[in-house]
């Protein structure tokens, strides 16, 4: 199987702190990815250099085929993102804040408009398509958010966190969505959660992550067979241990940050 993501011996410094040290994995094209891991582990830092927001520091690293540090836009063209923030503009419709990544994006208008519907369909809010999206659920706009994504045909989808805050029966109906995404077009899934359940349900390969180091990988069955663990929630407790962690100290927003980045880039 061909790999869509290839990552070797990433490393990432700020100042004397190294957020990822030499970090190394592959993903295969087509495939679900989860990249787990606890707070400060090197999650973020990890897929912001992978999404162009950072630059490493050493090491290498190919998404579809391109270097995000030299390749920055036909990587961006690769890929579409749901962050762990609402990135959504309240004050416009479903159909608009569609619309306009379209545009940012290039997206032909007649190719547009019909993949702008085929997506509403796709994630069941045709009937909302004029509606503001002020107005619509924590659900809602997360489905909104994976079609946002999806509206220039990207061979990847990055996903932080993107159930977050919902009910469990949103949640599954979303997962519902990616996993028909990804049977139907194709599309491989990269996603971070902290429901363990979710990833071993879903994912078909698992790396967790840990002071800036890759510490396992494989399917959720493979890792609680290495730990002799009977859930994906201790085998997790059982790489990383018990402590409870907090976030890294300077955060970069990832909202904020993607968007000045965005639209300076796709003007």
């Amino acid at each position: 199987m061909t790999s869509i993501i290839e990552v070797k011996d990433l490393t990432k410094k700020f100042g004397s702190f190294e957020a990822v040290k030499g970090v190394s994995f592959e993903v295969e094209e087509g495939g679900i990815f989860a990249f787990l891991g606890p707070n400060g582990a090197g999650k973020s830092t990890t897929i912001k250099m992978l999404t162009t927001l950072l630059h490493p520091s050493a090491g290498s690293l190919r998404v579809n085929g391109f270097d995000p540090r030299t390749d920055a836009d036909a990587v961006r063209r690769s890929f579409g993102i749901v962050f762990q923030d609402p990135s959504l503009d309240d004050d416009l419709t479903a159909f608009e804040n569609l619309e306009f990544h379209g545009i940012l994006y290039g997206v032909p208008k007649e190719t547009r408009t019909k993949r702008i519907d085929e997506l509403l369909a796709l994630v069941e809010l045709s009937d909302r398509r004029d509606s503001f999206v002020r107005d619509f659920s924590g659900g809602m706009k997360r489905r909104l958010e994976i079609a946002r994504g999806l509206l220039h045909h990207p061979k990847i989808i990055f996903l932080d966190e993107p159930t977050l805050g919902l009910d469990p029966q949103t949640r599954n109906h979303l997962w519902s969505y990616v996993e028909k995404l990804n049977a139907e077009e194709g599309i491989t899934i990269f996603f971070t959660t902290h429901y363990m359940e979710e990833a071993d349900k879903v994912a078909k390969k698992i790396a967790v992550i840990d002071h800036g180091t890759i510490i396992a990988t494989g399917s959720g069955a493979e890792l609680k067979a290495q730990t002799n663990t009977d859930s994906l929630e201790n085998a997790f407790l059982a790489l990383t241990g018990s402590e409870i962690r907090e976030e890294a100290s300077g955060g970069l927003d990832h909202m904020r940050e993607a968007r000045r980045m965005w639209s300076g880039n796709r003007k």
